[in-house]
């Protein structure tokens, strides 16, 4: 072993962590720089509470050997990735993709190795691709301003109540918010969406000064845009407790609904500071599979 490597052994096969002292986050507001070795350590540690949240689901990466500033997106998985590493091909525009299968812990710290800072999964599971078992709203600001991402949750949860339909909140750890439904996957891809886009048109019409489902930003004029568009096959979202590739740190928190209020920010949740939440509450997310319901387009007849 060089003396710029380390070992873990996690299980049957020991992953070599190269370079572990490279910063790949700098040092910011009074957070000092993090390692590629203190991200290895950051998914050794989260493995329990992350990976239910993988397993089953195509896993794509977003890598960044050299730091934070210079990242890119990998959905194939990597000729060099060793053999024991899990694969899942699925059809994507007109061709296969090889997706990667984040089953253990092993893998889990082989792709931190490889610099993947950001996991991003499927709204689907492998065995029923064509049938998702999420319902995402990504609630994107058209500036720094938090508060009307906010206030835009609230109307949604209070949408998805009147529905009679189980909602559940996240930081992205970027700027925005995620609105969380989970659906028994009885509804294709092309209905599930149907039912978000119909949902966010209605919401952007009572509060036409507020919310937009406009995708341009210069149309936009400070509305809080209810990005439902995440509702197709093929399309990604940011997986529970993975980091982003962004300063500070953060990471992608679940919370409970009664910490919408006016201290939440986007990146509250942090490397540095979500293990102390999770010794303090259980994962608002642990049972979401338990929790699927059915897309029934007549519930929008309830708003």
């Amino acid at each position: 072993m060089g003396a710029d490597e380390r070992r873990i052994r996690p299980g049957p096969h020991t992953i070599t962590v190269k370079r572990p002292d490279k910063t790949l986050f700098p040092s910011h507001r009074g957070m000092d720089a993090v390692t590629k070795g203190q991200v290895v350590d950051y998914y050794r540690r989260i493995a329990e509470t992350l990976l239910p949240h993988l397993d089953g689901r195509p896993v794509s990466l977003q890598r960044c050997p050299d730091g934070i500033d210079d990242c890119f997106f990998q959905k194939n998985v990597p000729d060099h990735f060793p053999e024991w590493i899990a694969r899942v091909n699925l059809p994507a525009e007109g061709k296969t993709v090889e997706y990667l299968a984040v089953q253990d812990l092993p893998t889990l710290l082989y792709i931190a190795d490889q610099a993947a800072i950001a996991l991003h999964t499927g709204l689907s599971r492998v065995d029923r691709p064509e049938y998702p078992d999420r319902l995402v709203f990504d609630l994107d600001p058209s500036n720094d301003d938090f508060s009307p991402v906010r206030w835009a949750a609230g109307v949604l949860r209070r949408a998805f109540d009147t529905m009679e339909m189980p909602s559940l909140l996240m930081t992205t750890g970027s700027r925005g918010l995620h609105v969380v439904v989970p659906l028994d996957r009885s509804a294709t891809f092309d209905e599930s969406r149907d039912f978000a886009r119909r949902l966010a048109e209605e919401l952007a019409a009572r509060y036409p000064d507020r919310l937009t489902v406009e995708q341009r930003k210069k149309a936009r004029k400070g509305r809080v845009f209810l990005d439902y568009l995440r509702n197709a096959y093929g399309q990604t979202t940011i997986a529970p407790y993975s980091l982003r590739t962004l300063n500070g740190a953060p990471v992608a928190a679940p919370l409970e609904w009664n910490e919408l209020n006016p201290r939440l920010r986007p990146d509250r949740w942090t490397l540095g500071n979500i293990f102390r939440r999770l010794a303090q509450r259980e994962d608002p997310f642990k049972a979401i599979g338990q929790r699927g319901i059915a897309i029934d387009p007549e519930r929008l007849d309830r708003l």
